[in-house]
């Protein structure tokens, strides 16, 4: 499969639209990620995360707009995009009647890869989930069950993995046990575009955060430059930083729908 130059963006998105009869879902948006990095797409419930990852994944149409993944067109190239990428949703994909080992092995043999036996091994290990691998699935943790649904998605070695609100359902301590499990995809060069409403997520993760708000991106930049849009406050005398849960609610409007009148990007 031959892909995009290393040095294009591993995602391009420019001018989506996508309505649903009289509901304008996506009002134009535009973004890139970088290849190897983590983007984190931050937005409240509604805010059309999800629409935008099935566009993105091949699973819903666009009404307008261009979208390239891993130097391929989404609409022309729908194949070859499917090849590149792989897709954790929002609930774990993991058959709980089948032991860890056995989950991946499934995978493996589905996609007709050679030696499946070593693949789950080395993502067992991988994910420290080799002590727990002769388990049933329906005993792991929601942390366990979570890793292993992101190590299932990676038997093929995608260079492009989506991950849409990852943590859903998690308690605190599960979701912290998933976090560095996301950082080392990026360090070991996968691209990951991350979905989420938790602001600490993407603060802990993300290398660049786009805020999606009633269908459009209302600011994209690095952690340091979203908190440069908040002048810092004076506690007792000390400097207190904006935090990104300041950003957001600034860019977004606050529970009563009172929105701060933000800086232009």
């Amino acid at each position: 499969m031959t892909s995009a130059a290393p040095d294009t963006p591993a995602i391009r998105v420019h001018g989506i639209k996508k309505a649903f009869k009289d509901v304008h879902v996506l009002r134009g948006v535009d973004f890139e990620v970088t290849r190897g990095s983590i983007f984190a797409l931050l937005g409240s419930n509604g805010a059309g995360k999800t629409t935008l990852i099935r566009i993105l994944s091949t699973l819903l149409a666009l009404d307008a707009g261009t979208v390239t993944v891993n130097g391929f067109d989404v609409a022309m190239d729908a194949d070859k995009v499917r090849e590149s990428i792989s897709l954790t949703g929002q609930f774990a994909a993991v058959d709980d009647v089948l032991t860890g080992r056995e989950n991946l092995v499934l995978v493996a043999k589905l996609r007709h890869l050679s030696a499946p036996s070593t693949i789950a091994e080395d993502l067992l290990a991988r994910f420290a989930l080799t002590e727990a691998g002769n388990r049933a699935a329906s005993t792991y943790s929601g942390g366990m069950r979570r890793r292993l649904d992101i190590a299932m998605s990676l038997i093929g070695d995608p260079p492009i993995i989506f991950l849409d609100e990852p943590t859903t359902g998690l308690d605190p301590q599960a979701r912290i046990e998933v976090w560095p499990v996301v950082r080392k995809l990026a360090d070991q060069g996968t691209t990951v575009l991350l979905t989420t409403q938790h602001l600490d997520e993407a603060e802990h993760l993300a290398d660049r955060i786009a805020i999606l708000h009633e269908g459009v991106i209302v600011q994209n930049g690095t952690l340091a430059e979203l908190k440069k849009l908040l002048p810092a406050v004076e506690v007792e005398y000390v400097e207190k930083q904006p935090s990104l849960e300041d950003v957001f609610l600034a860019l977004v409007g606050d529970s009563r729908g009172e929105t701060i009148q933000r800086k232009a990007s």
